[in-house]
Order: structure tokens, then C-alpha cells, then sequence
């Protein structure tokens, strides 16, 4: 569903110029604001719904407006190489509440599963502590919290906006707030960006997608809803700071996996992990940090549990951001970072999943494919859920790309987005940024090679990896899927021949199918 909104640029005005007062101005508002001067920070976690780095104004995207994105960063930190757990919404939203990798939670290690309630939960942990705690919209999911011992979403008590969270506050008790957007989840309403204002010949169409005039326009859909998260999450900021929270309240803008296109959420190469990151504290966090550090998102509890001062259960995996504003702090490893999935959409016969397991550093990509014969993108017909090929959303992107199967292009975009993977796929950072040339195979690699499979097979060992001694193990594949619904196989050229871009011509929009 579509929120009736004003065209983004007249927000992108009002928010560059309400967030530099915010940011500068140091207003004081009488009410219980003063409480907090001495006290534990407040938390706000604002979440997108598919939202992939670099798409923010401050990564040098040239087409998506996101003022408060930006002024987050300007003021406090932004990160270039912070990851998700996993490259799909309900388990990457659980190694952000458990502090734990998908494989150490056993059944949320999966879309549409179970959480269990037995592992510690920092939001659950804060509220023990006195914070107040909630969140609107979407927290944890999609799944069944209830069947595993949750009485509320894990991520707090409902509440339909901050304003009913913040009256449901007790004077001068510290809070933490969830927000959880499902922008910029499809589905898209068509046309959406390019009437905001967006000039299609600015968007820059990643390397795994075909660049036609269909596809930019997808993207500009995509950045639409992009924006419109930026614009409620100001919104939040901004009552803060009408309110005089502003001072002791850290602030936290991601997202939870990446862009809803072919080749990039519900995998593991960068354009499904790598996420936008801004995280801001006055006095805490000097503005204009710019970290390159790897950070991943098991490290956001230990995070808010050492600012609010309470022990971080020796269960939670992750190593607390705050070290990289210390100078004198010893600081963890942070030079790569690990990344798995398992069962996202149930699209395969069997309910199977697609197991994988990776490395990231720098220079390099590292995945371990542990079941290459079956189809990374889900069966070529319906199983249970999404249609064709279900693990990647449907779109006209993913429609035209189908199309292409045995045609000549530039690139082979069916092979990349949805053909059978090599048990193992090795990425060279620097000369490959969007991960399209396998290069497992190059001799020139074969030291570096050896380290990052060493480095792999030891971390999966030291986290209790089940694929570490039973690779093909069937534990995903029976978790409970928790949807009933069933799709089935659409008919492709009507999807494609519905779809009508939006063009300019003399002033107006006129209307032309993808095929014109």
C-alpha cells in the first residue's frame, strides 16, 4: 500500500533544513528532558524493509534523496562495510535481537518460522532494567513469536506511531523504540519515482541488472519508498527533538537485507549483505566519523546493552560498536565479517532450502554453496510460495530478466540472477564490485584462497556450525514453514505486457510498455 505522500523534493528541503537545526541548535524544551542528562541513553532503531548500501545521498547516490540519512551521518558516524546476518528479513531482524548467527537460533534461522524465546533478547533485557520499550510496525518477522514463547513481538510492545509510544512513558524513564518500515518492500506502485522527479538517466543500474529503460524505472519505484522511509524517520527525529530527547538518545538508521532485485536480497553477494549504516550520540560519537572497520549485526545488542550499562549475556555473539569511538579501548577483529542463509521463501520441492556460508574482507568475497544442485533462486515452477523461481520478488526486473534465458546480451543476467551456482564462488573486490566474475578457478588467487577457506571452515567450527560436521544436513529443510498460501506459475508475457514505465514528453507523462 501506497501512503499518500508530497512530491520528495519539497521534504528533501524541509528536512535538510529542519535536521541542520536539530542537529545545531541545542533548543531546550521544558519537560522531563533534563532527567536524562546523567542518565542511561535512549535507543532508537529505525529499520528499512530491502534496503541495500550505497543507496543514500551521503554514499554518492546521485538519484535517491535522503536528508536524514544523511544528517544522521553528518553528525554522527556512517559505516561503509556494516552487513546483515543473513540476506532475509526474519532472520536478520533475529541475529539483531538475539545477538546470534541464523545457525545458532534454530528454527528463526528461516523465513517464516519460530523464534524461540529462550535466548536472551536485548530488547527483553532492557525492559527487565527499567527502559520502556516498543515499537510500530514491523518488528520481528514474518513468523509465529507466540509458538515460541513470546507473549509480544520480540521487538516490543505495539504501538501505532512515537507519539502513543512516548505517552505511554513514565516521566524520566529511559526508552528504546523500534521502528520497523516496510519501506521499500515491494510491491511498488508503477511510476512513483519518476513522478517525484527523478531523472532516469542518473540512476546508476548495478552490473548483476540489465540497463533498459523498465529496469531504471524499477529502481527509481524502489528509491521512491526509499525516501519515503528517510522522510518518517525524520519524523521521529524530529519530534525528539521538539520534546528535548535529543541529547541522550542514540540513533540507529539501516536496514535489514538488500534491494528486492534479482542477484541481490536473499543472497550473499554484497548488493543482499551490505547494508546503510548510520548511528548517531551527541558527545559520544564525534560527527563526520566515517568507519570502514567491518561491523555485523549480531553487534547491535552488546552495542545498546553496554551504553545502558547492563551486562552483556555471554551468549550474545556480537562485539559493541562503541569501541571504534574509544581511543583507548582495545578493539576486536574487524576485519571481515561472516555471513549465512538457509530457507528463505519455501520455493523449492521438498520445502528445501538453499544453504550457504561466507566470508567477506576487503579484498574479497568467499562463499561455500552446499547444495549447488539445487536451484539457488527456487525451482523454475511454483512450489509453495512467490511463483517461478520465488526467492527473488516479483518484479518487472525479475520478469524481463526470465525473458532473456538463451538470448544474447552484454552479460548473461538469467545465469547470474537465477541459474545453478559452483559449489564455492570467490569475488575479487577491487576489479569486481557487484560480484560477477567467479574467479574460485584463478591461480593468481591460491594463497588468498586458502586463507579465506581456513578462516571460513574455523569460524563455523567455533560458532557450532551443524553444516560444519554434517554439510547436508536436513535441519532447515524441516523447520516449520509457517504460511499456508500457495502460489502458482504465472503467465510471463502478461506480467511484462501490464506493466506501463512512465516517460516525459512535452510536459507530461505519457504511458509506453517495456517492449517500445
Amino acid at each position: 500500500m501506497i501512503i499518500p505522500t508530497t512530491k520528495p523534493k519539497l521534504f528533501s528541503l524541509f528536512f535538510v533544513s529542519a535536521l541542520g537545526v536539530l542537529f545545531i541548535s541545542g533548543m531546550k524544551v521544558e519537560n522531563d528532558a533534563t532527567t536524562y542528562q546523567e542518565s542511561r541513553p535512549n535507543i532508537i532503531f529505525m529499520i528499512a524493509d530491502d534496503w541495500s548500501y550505497p543507496h543514500a545521498g551521503i554514499y554518492g547516490d546521485k538519484t535517491v534523496r535522503t536528508p536524514t540519512f544523511d544528517a544522521l551521518a553528518k553528525n554522527g558516524a556512517l559505516f561503509e562495510n556494516a552487513y546483515c546476518a543473513a540476506p532475509s528479513c526474519a532472520p536478520s531482524r533475529a541475529s539483531i535481537l538475539l545477538s546470534r548467527y541464523p545457525h545458532q537460533m534454530e528454527s528463526a534461522g528461516n523465513l517464516w518460522s519460530v523464534i524461540p524465546d529462550k535466548f536472551p533478547n536485548w530488547v527483553s533485557l532492557l525492559k527487565e532494567a527499567g527502559y520502556h520499550t516498543g515499537k510500530s510496525r514491523k518488528g520481528w518477522g514474518p513468523g509465529d513469536f507466540v509458538a515460541g514463547g513470546y507473549e509480544q513481538n520480540p521487538a516490543g510492545k505495539d504501538y501505532v506511531d512515537f507519539d502513543a509510544f512516548l505517552l505511554d512513558k513514565k516521566s524520566g524513564q529511559p526508552f528504546s523504540y523500534w521502528f520497523g518500515s516496510q519501506d521499500p518492500h515491494r510491491v511498488y506502485e508503477t511510476n512513483t519515482g519518476i513522478e517525484t522527479g527523478m531523472d532516469p538517466s542518473t540512476v546508476q543500474v548495478p552490473g548483476f541488472l540489465p540497463d533498459s529503460p523498465c529496469v531504471r524505472n524499477d529502481i527509481m519505484d524502489y528509491y521512491f519508498e526509499v525516501e519515503r522511509f528517510d522522510r518518517e524517520s525524520g519524523n521521529i527525529i524530529a519530534t525528539l527533538e521538539k520534546k528535548g530527547l535529543l541529547e541522550n538518545t542514540i540513533i540507529v538508521m539501516t536496514s535489514d537485507n538488500g534491494m528486492p532485485f534479482p542477484r541481490a536480497k536473499a543472497t550473499l553477494y554484497d548488493y543482499g549483505t551490505r547494508m546503510p549504516l548510520a548511528i548517531y550520540w551527541k558527545g559520544h560519537i564525534e560527527g563526520g566519523s566515517r568507519i570502514s572497520d567491518f561491523m555485523n549485526f549480531v553487534d547491535f545488542g552488546p552495542t545498546f546493552l553496554e551504553a545502558a550499562r547492563i551486562d552483556i549475556p555471554q551468549e550474545f555473539q556480537g562485539n559493541s560498536v562503541l569501541e571504534l569511538f574509544s581511543k583507548d579501548r582495545k578493539k576486536s577483529d574487524r576485519s571481515k565479517v561472516f555471513l549465512e542463509r538457509e530457507r528463505h521463501a519455501n520455493v523449492r520441492n521438498g520445502d528445501l532450502s538453499y544453504p550457504v556460508r561466507a566470508i567477506r574482507t576487503k579484498d574479497f568475497l568467499l562463499m561455500k554453496n552446499f547444495e549447488p544442485d539445487r536451484w539457488p533462486a527456487g525451482d523454475p515452477d511454483a512450489h509453495i510460495s512467490v511463483g517461478q523461481y520465488g526467492d527473488v520478488d516479483n518484479s518487472i526486473s525479475k520478469f524481463l530478466i526470465m525473458k532473456m534465458e538463451d538470448r544474447p546480451s552484454d552479460k548473461d543476467y538469467f545465469q547470474l540472477a537465477l541459474g545453478k551456482r559452483p559449489s564455492e564462488e570467490l569475488y575479487v573486490l577491487a576489479n569486481d564490485p557487484y560480484n560477477l566474475k567467479n574467479e574460485i578457478n584463478n591461480p593468481k588467487y591460491k594463497q588468498e584462497l586458502a586463507v579465506l577457506r581456513k578462516n571460513l571452515a574455523e569460524w563455523m567450527i567455533e560458532k557450532n556450525d551443524l553444516r560444519a560436521t554434517v554439510p547436508q544436513t536436513m535441519y532447515w529443510d524441516t523447520v516449520l514453514y509457517t504460511p499456508d498460501y500457495k502460489f502458482f506459475n504465472y503467465d510471463l508475457d502478461k506480467k511484462i505486457s501490464n506493466y506501463k514505465m512512465a516517460i516525459r514528453e512535452g510536459g507530461k507523462f505519457k504511458e509506453i510498455p517495456c517492449d517500445q
